[in-house]
């Protein structure tokens, strides 16, 4: 299948490179920043290989004479996938590395052996380029479908596919937050992030609407998690490539054990409200259209839920031990 034999020519690319890594003769042209960094320089290219290589190539040959098959094995393997996480989490260091040693003659001396065209940057991109292609693979083979054996398969890995790149935008969005001292993994996974405009009244009480309109909102990005809302502020981008790539300062969060919602505030539909218990802190936001506003209560209603759930299950966990402890004190008198 062609969307596989285009990822093979990056890996004979990424073969060769590192062969030349470890030959004698080149040794004395490899950069000395360049020792002990090849896993920077590649991430986790050779995990990438082998699973295509060895199971995934198998995989879709496979399906050569069944296409409908297709589907089936994107969701067999879709926790394979998320080797590319960890490969576009990488990509920003491999990214610096690769600039402070670009032109160094050994570089330029594997790309004349190899007789390419393109430096090495450009292969180190194809990971990133073929996670798009499949999900355009499957689109593909889902409009020629007429909804018949395969049709949900499809649809199903398609939308896992989806989910697998709106997961990497996340989590690249994630590492590049500053300024917060501890492990932002204590707050769960990251569910949603995007950028608001902000008021803030830290008058207890009810929000009043007329005085908050009087200020200039804040520009915030927002990361919502599992057990925590994180408020950040972008950092202006410069440079060039991965340079580009937004930064963030952390500047302080809220327990979503301790949220409460209003969804609807008057005079604008995109506007919601999120407060801290006895709204002590008011935090009007607005979104950068209603349907983001629509996407970001449904998901923060679960987390919510979920979060009630969980303070039940720990309070009747805590009745059942005091009753069992006053039983057994009882028993003992």
């Amino acid at each position: 299948m062609k969307v596989v034999g285009g990822f093979f020519d990056f890996l004979c690319t990424f073969q060769g490179y590192k062969m030349e890594m470890d030959n004698p003769m080149m040794i004395s042209l490899m950069p000395a920043l360049l020792e002990n960094q090849k896993e920077i320089l590649f991430g986790n290219m050779s995990e990438i290989y082998d699973f295509h290589s060895r199971i995934f190539l198998n995989d879709l040959q496979n399906c050569i004479e069944m296409p409908e098959k297709v589907g089936v094995c994107f969701l067999q393997r879709r926790d394979n996938f998320q080797m590319y996480v960890k490969y576009c989490q990488n990509k920003p260091r491999s990214e610096h590395l690769w600039r402070q040693c670009s032109d160094c003659p050994f570089f330029q001396e594997c790309q004349r052996k190899l007789d390419h065209k393109l430096g090495l940057d450009s292969y180190l991109l194809k990971p990133i380029q073929r996670l798009t292609k499949y999900q355009l693979l499957l689109k593909e083979l889902l409009k020629f479908s007429s909804n018949g054996d395969g049709t949900q398969e499809l649809q199903e890995a398609l939308t896992a596919m989806l989910n697998l790149l709106k997961s990497v935008n996340d989590s690249m969005h994630q590492i590049a937050i500053t300024g917060y001292n501890g492990d932002l993994e204590e707050f769960g996974p990251l569910l949603m992030q995007g950028s608001f405009n902000i008021w803030i009244n830290h008058k207890k009480g009810p929000t009043k609407m007329k005085d908050l309109a009087r200020f200039k909102p804040m520009q915030r990005h927002l990361f919502l998690h599992e057990t925590a809302l994180l408020f950040c502020k972008k950092r202006e981008e410069h440079g060039e490539g991965y340079d580009k790539a937004p930064s963030y300062s952390f500047k302080h969060f809220l327990k979503m054990s301790a949220v409460g919602i209003t969804e609807n505030v008057k005079g604008d539909r995109r506007k919601f409200e999120v407060w801290n218990s006895g709204r002590e802190e008011v935090y009007l936001i607005q979104a950068p259209s209603v349907e983001v506003k629509m996407a970001w209560l449904c998901e923060m209603r679960k987390v919510l839920t979920n979060q009630q759930r969980l303070l039940r299950g720990i309070l009747l966990l805590c009745a059942d031990v005091s009753s069992r402890k006053f039983f057994h004190n009882d028993v003992e008198k």
